[in-house]
Formats: C-alpha cells, structure tokens, sequence
C-alpha cells in the first residue's frame, strides 16, 4: 500500500517529538502495542473513528484505555488522530514511523523472494552485498514463491531488483514479440 503524505507528515511529527525527548524506541513501542490493540479488536478503531458518538466519549475511552499502558505523549497523539479524523492512517502512520526509527538507526528492511529455500551461507554472502550495497545494515525477511522457476527478487528501500527466472523469460518473450 503507498504511504500518503499525511501519514507521513504525522509519522514525522511524532518521530521529533520523540527525538527531542530521546523516547524513539519507547514511543515505537507504544505504536507497536497500539497495532496489537486494533489487530485484536478491530471494533475498536471503528468505535474512536465513529461521528455518531460524542467526540469527549472517545477521547476519554481512549484515556482510560491507554492512561496506564502507554507514554502520554503516545496517548496524546492518538487522541489527535481521533480528533482529527485521521484515524484510518493509523497503521500507515505506524509504519512510516518504523522507517524513520530504522533510518535513524541505519537499518534497513529487505524482503527476498525465491523460488526455493536459500541456504545460510547464500543469506549470509546476500546480506553482506546488500549492506555492502546500502552502507546500512540489513534487516532481511525471505519469502518462498515456487513460481519464480528461479533466481530472486530483492525489495529494499522502495527499490525492486528482479533477477527472477520468471522475470527473465518474460522479457525474452517481449524482444521476441517485438
């Protein structure tokens, strides 16, 4: 799903904010616990996003909630969401945040998708031309997508690097077509 702005722009809010208070990873935690919170009860975004109940009641559910759970300022910011109406950028919001606190640490998420298996030794020698690469380092997940035929696609920092089988054999098809 594309990041809009305006998740980033909250995601980038929040981020200083807890920057300036040296809380990155506190207050990445609290969006992480604030996720669950929604995954299990996905009635609950829906309630604090609802203009049929009194704006005041969802603040103060909200309040009473996470009061006890959560940094103020997380608490806080989700009540800004609520009343802005931007609740539904939520998990957006969350994400990007993520980004920023793995930019900030000089970490970044790779998605590898093969067509088998890779062996330790193949993750280790990719991993190390990745971050080699990047000048980061890699966070790697590994997908297995058997009709690939062959060969990987590497996703890193909203960049795809396809040197699958699959993806080969369609563009012999195109020269071929041409």
């Amino acid at each position: 799903m594309a990041m809009t702005q305006i998740s980033k722009e909250y995601a980038a809010a929040f981020f200083m904010l807890a920057s300036e208070k040296e809380k990155q990873e506190e207050y990445g935690d609290a969006l992480k616990i604030l996720q669950d919170v929604f995954a299990q009860n996905p009635e609950y975004p829906v309630f604090l996003a609802s203009p049929s109940i009194p704006l005041s009641e969802r603040l103060d559910a909200i309040k009473q909630a996470f009061a006890d759970r959560l940094p103020e300022d997380a608490v806080s910011f989700l009540k800004l969401l609520c009343q802005r109406g931007r609740l539904d950028h939520f998990s957006d919001v969350a994400e990007e945040y993520e980004n920023l606190l793995d930019a900030s640490k000089r970490v970044s998420g790779a998605t590898v998708t093969s067509a088998v298996a890779l062996t330790d030794g193949e993750k280790a020698k990719l991993r190390k031309k990745l971050e080699t690469i990047s000048n980061m380092t890699v966070s790697m997940e590994y997908v297995i997508d058997p009709s690939l035929l062959g060969g990987m696609i590497v996703e890193m920092d909203g960049k795809v690097l396809d040197g699958s089988l699959k993806n080969r054999l369609r563009e012999i098809k195109e020269v071929m077509n041409a």
